[in-house]
């Protein structure tokens, strides 16, 4: 008897070389590594705040989809931390001084593209950002606190108050990912576009890094 791959091991399994490329990216190596400045930490909560702004508009529209509805939570959602992230870290003014990157442009269009028509597209999308912060994003949180002097004010984004078991959460999580009725093909599209979102993370990274290279130059 063959055994069946649960579609959410297959999905973590076939994701997770690309999620390491995405990490092992310069910038983002250098701001864990301790090497990045307070202003790579601002620059990137800045690229964060578009991304999740698109993200965010688009859980709303998915909200009655059948599919896509079983994912969405509230106690995930982080635009409001981001925004109070950005108040503190840059001032009231922040909005008029931060802009999105073309990889972040292209990201946002990306997302906006897909949550209009397709829920598996979201979900990838969601998938990706997420269970990312719950993993991942924990870890940079405390250390973004350590290494800037931060105590919640600035890493709110990372703070998820209302998840008391983040590891129970992604175990839920991907149990939804298990039930959802896609046949095969469709699977495979929702693989390749979490690819895809962990190469906009990667090209991210790589614009982040040449405008930082800019600056000083």
């Amino acid at each position: 008897m063959t055994n069946v791959v649960p579609f959410s091991s297959a999905l973590r399994e076939r994701s997770s070389g690309a999620h390491s490329g995405s990490e092992g990216a310069g910038f983002m190596s250098d701001l864990i590594k301790g090497e990045g400045t307070r202003d790579d930490y601002v620059a990137l909560v800045a690229q964060h705040y578009f991304i999740y702004e698109a993200l965010e508009s688009a859980t709303e529209r998915m909200r009655h989809d059948p599919v896509a509805a079983v994912f969405i939570s509230d106690k995930l959602t982080r635009l409001p931390a981001l925004e109070a992230d950005l108040e503190f870290l840059v001032g009231p003014e922040w909005r008029d001084t931060i802009g999105p990157l073309p990889a972040t442009k292209r990201y946002v269009a990306r997302i906006a593209q897909v949550a209009a028509t397709w829920a598996g597209g979201f979900v990838a999308h969601h998938y990706t950002r997420y269970l990312g912060d719950l993993s991942g994003g924990l870890f940079i949180g405390r250390l973004m606190q350590r290494r800037f002097g931060f105590e919640t004010n600035g890493v709110g984004f990372y703070l998820f108050d209302d998840i008391a078991d983040p590891k129970a959460f992604k175990e839920v999580y991907r149990e939804q990912l298990d039930a959802v009725p896609w046949d095969d093909a469709e699977k495979e599209r929702v693989i390749d576009e979490v690819l895809r979102a962990y190469r906009f993370n990667t090209e991210l990274f790589e614009d982040l890094e040449r405008a930082k290279r800019a600056a000083v130059a």
